[in-house]
């Protein structure tokens, strides 16, 4: 088969949610299904030693949280499914953010006794900006939840999407009856208990109000991401999977095209190959301490060993170690088409946001979003024989885009910057069990970073509210301790412009 026919069995997705709400067992049930695992047991571990198999990092399976974006693959029903699998903490929204820049569709998995939570809200709207598909998984319907119809209602009201539920619940927790399906009008049963035939008529009840009053379902509506369809099931019980995921597959686009920087659309079966450096990831192997660039393909076929060139500086490089995931089993591979992710091993040649391409035609896509940091930290090594690897540490894991990076003007002095506190507790972790090198912080609190023209930069602008810095691309950054300084500076030098980034 050609890779113009392999493309369209690609779906490429990204799981979102706010932090518990079972994005990482919903992942595990979806991996079980493609056979990619043999058994599925919940993150926590509930007292076995066996963690969720997405959640590969140490400190990830330490806290039972996903702090880092793997990417999963499988094959199921003819389809080649990549999961990329985002933080739910908040405090990684940004590696979210960039994740959700390579991925054609995404599932939102609502906790269905909560309802819509404020990192779910954050994150549907970075996603309904780029008018992608979006498809909402009600869970957690084997415990006590809220009423299907007020669920609903949230999304249509709270994220201002229209809803058009595929599946509706007879009942839920401890008088969990089942699922309706609503296309093939038929009820799915949950475990093999006696009907209770009241629950059941209040829910066909329900059904008459939303099939009266409720949105026509529209597939268009659907690819533009104007129109949601809406499942619910139970992740821990694997009730609701099958249904959930033989619809999205029949409904999620196949790879789309990308607009460049020049505002040339690059189709996916464009034979030129084309990608771009979502992410970077160092030490995924910890017994050897390698780096892998992140890499989705936008158009063409890559075939190992093949030559491309990095945009960004015009350098060749040879692509003959790559691979692709299943969590931390990995496999070099020889072919992949658009849709996929390849990992690509990287000695310190790739950044974030990097466009490779083959052949002679130059191609760039749009820089990938950064967040301007508002927690700033001095960084210092404890053991000062130690100093190579400590600059070593920092240096691959600011490349990965955690946390930020600020060196002083003049001198050697390193502050680091990060959205939220938990990305320091896990650089500090990282830095002590990848690099054996134990960090000293110094917290200088929360400051406004604005970034300058490396022209206007002069160290007099400097004082004891005001920090120049140079950041790891040693471009000029002014920390102001409050907006009282900004407004200062601004008053003082009226010709320099500050610029902010998302």
């Amino acid at each position: 088969m050609n890779f113009k026919e392999e493309l369209k069995n690609r779906r490429t997705f990204a799981i979102i949610s706010h932090p518990d709400a079972g994005k990482t067992t919903l992942t595990e049930q979806l991996l079980f299904r493609g056979g990619a695992i043999r058994e599925t047991g919940t993150v926590k571990g509930r007292g076995s030693n066996k963690m969720a198999s997405s959640d590969w990092m140490a400190i990830e399976q330490q806290r039972g949280i996903s702090v880092t974006s793997s990417v999963l693959q499988f094959d199921y029903d003819g389809k080649r499914i990549n999961i990329l699998d985002t933080p739910g903490h908040e405090d990684f929204s940004e590696d979210t953010y960039r994740t959700l820049m390579a991925v054609d569709s995404v599932v939102m998995v609502v906790d269905s006794a909560k309802g819509i939570e404020p990192q779910t809200k954050k994150l549907f709207e970075i996603v309904s900006q780029r008018g992608i598909p979006i498809f909402t998984f009600f869970n957690k319907l084997d415990r006590d939840g809220r009423s299907p119809l007020d669920l609903v209602d949230e999304l249509e009201s709270i994220l201002g999407i229209q809803a058009y539920p595929m599946n509706w619940p007879v009942g839920s927790g401890q008088i969990l009856q089942g699922i309706y399906d609503l296309r093939e009008n038929h009820l799915i049963k949950f475990g093999d208990k006696q009907l209770d035939q009241s629950i059941y008529d209040e829910a066909l009840e329900e059904i008459t109000l939303l099939q009266d009053a409720g949105n026509e379902f529209d597939k268009e509506a659907i690819a533009k991401g104007k129109l949601t369809p809406v499942f619910f099931g139970s992740a821990l019980a694997g009730f609701g999977i099958d249904q959930f995921l033989d619809n999205y597959l029949k409904l999620a686009p196949s790879p789309k095209a990308i607009t460049d920087k020049n505002d040339q659309e690059i189709l996916p079966e464009d034979d030129q190959f084309t990608g771009f450096v979502f992410k970077i990831q160092a030490n995924m192997d910890p017994k050897h301490r390698d780096r892998i660039a992140f890499v989705r393909i936008v158009s063409g076929e890559f075939k190992h060993g093949m030559d491309v060139t990095l945009s960004r500086n015009a350098k060749k490089i040879k692509l003959s170690n790559v691979t692709q995931f299943m969590a931390e089993e990995r496999e070099n591979i020889n072919s992949a088409v658009p849709g996929d992710i390849i990992g690509v091993y990287d000695t310190g040649n790739f950044q974030i946001g990097d466009t490779i391409y083959a052949g002679k035609k130059k191609v760039e896509f749009p820089d990938l979003p950064t967040f301007t940091p508002e927690l700033f930290n001095r960084v210092i090594p404890k053991d000062v024989l130690k100093q190579k690897s400590f600059h070593k540490g920092i240096e691959q894991l600011v490349q990965e885009g955690t946390v930020q990076l600020f060196k002083s003007w003049r001198g050697n002095e390193y502050i680091i910057g990060a959205v939220g506190q938990l990305q320091f507790e896990v650089f500090s972790f990282r830095m002590e069990n990848e690099y054996n090198s134990t960090t000293i912080f110094e917290p200088i609190g929360r400051k406004i970073a604005r970034w300058l023209n490396p022209e206007q930069a002069d160290e007099k602008m400097s004082s004891t509210r005001t920090m120049l810095m140079k950041d790891r691309y040693d471009q000029p950054v002014i920390l102001f301790e409050n907006q009282y300084a900004l407004n200062w500076f601004a008053d003082k030098y009226p010709d320099v412009e500050l610029i902010e980034k998302l």
